[in-house]
């Protein structure tokens, strides 16, 4: 069966209630992942790299939180923290205001309906000796839901994420990149979540099958309230599907805001130089704009500079940049905020 964005949706439960208005659903605070190093040939101790360095930030039901930044600056291992795939080393993180940061996972097991993932390669991410069935009953019936129930439910995914009810008895080698993705949203969708952690959720698909697959998650987004934290180093879907955006650099977050407002006037010169490589549809305004490039190459995270993580390519770097670590504050007029000495303000 060929999939379609908006084949037959079945009307699924929205997850229970909300969280007061302006209150987090999620909250983040001062992250850190540290990995230990890999000893050398000689069998010294290599030094520990710090892939996350002291993330923060509030995700409020029923928004998209897009996460940016190029590879290896922590982005998934920000994601995997928060829903408890990997231990952080420290800071805290909080689901609905609980802190769920050292829950056993017996405390955790019910969190874990709450908060689900979905990754960036579909077919390594579901087991490839099981059916389809058992792939979307089996959450349900760890979290208590009767088997025969989990079947229909089942079925009912399927239909919600545009794929038939003759797909259950599949296994996922059957499956495109693009129906492989669909099944795996629908099993982040079968405990009824209230916030879905994307990490990369459309980087691996054919790019004539990532608009689809977008449609999808913006549509479940609108019928189950779901929140999102969207993941992506793709700047123009991410201008597309999230509300705020926060542009990470080197295990740290450097700017954050509303997406309309840091698309148009980013406060941080990586921000900056981010956007000026993404593509404009207008080929008079794509000749004529300015193209920021960066020098040097993205330091390793087993020794980041001093100071300001982005000083050594920063074209605006002064002394201060070099020995104090500026803090995530507001950024001129409305909801950005930058962690630069001399950020844009206008």
């Amino acid at each position: 069966m060929t999939s379609t964005p908006e084949a037959g949706p079945a009307a699924l439960t929205k997850a229970g209630p909300r969280p007061a208005a302006g209150e987090p659903l999620l909250s983040a605070r001062n992250l850190v992942k540290t990995f230990p190093g890999r000893r050398t040939r000689t069998g010294r101790a290599a030094p520990a790299v710090r892939a996350v360095d002291g993330v923060g930030f509030d995700l409020r039901a029923g928004e998209t939180l897009g996460l940016v930044g190029e590879s290896g600056c922590g982005k998934s291992t920000t994601g995997r923290m928060l829903v408890r795939l990997l231990e952080p080393t420290g800071g805290s993180v909080t689901f609905d205001g609980t802190d769920i940061t050292h829950l056993g996972q017996r405390a955790l097991r019910p969190v874990r309906r709450h908060v689900q993932m979905v990754f960036q390669d579909p077919l390594s991410s579901l087991n490839p000796r099981h059916r389809v069935l058992r792939t979307l009953t089996d959450p349900m019936v760890v979290q208590g839901t009767e088997p025969r129930a989990a079947r229909l439910r089942a079925a009912e995914l399927l239909a919600q994420v545009g794929l038939g009810a003759e797909h259950l008895e599949r296994y996922p080698h059957q499956f495109s990149g693009g129906q492989a993705q669909r099944i795996a949203i629908a099993r982040a969708l079968a405990t009824r979540p209230r916030l879905i952690v994307a990490d990369e959720p459309v980087s691996a698909l054919d790019v004539s099958i990532q608009a689809q697959i977008v449609n999808l998650m913006e549509r479940l987004r609108r019928e189950l309230g779901l929140a999102y934290l969207f993941i992506a180093h793709d700047l123009s879907v991410v201008k597309r599907v999230c509300d705020r955006v926060a542009v990470m650099y080197l295990g740290r977050i450097v700017e954050l805001g509303d997406r309309d407002e840091v698309y148009a006037r980013p406060a941080h010169p990586y921000t900056r130089a981010l956007l000026s490589a993404v593509p404009v549809p207008d080929p008079a305004v794509e000749r004529t704009r300015e193209r920021i490039v960066l020098k040097g190459d993205l330091p390793s995270p087993a020794a980041p500079p001093g100071g300001c993580a982005f000083h050594p390519r920063c074209p605006k770097a002064q002394d201060v940049c070099r020995t104090e670590r500026p803090v995530l504050e507001r950024a001129g007029g409305g909801t950005r905020e930058a962690a630069c000495h001399f950020p844009e303000t206008g």
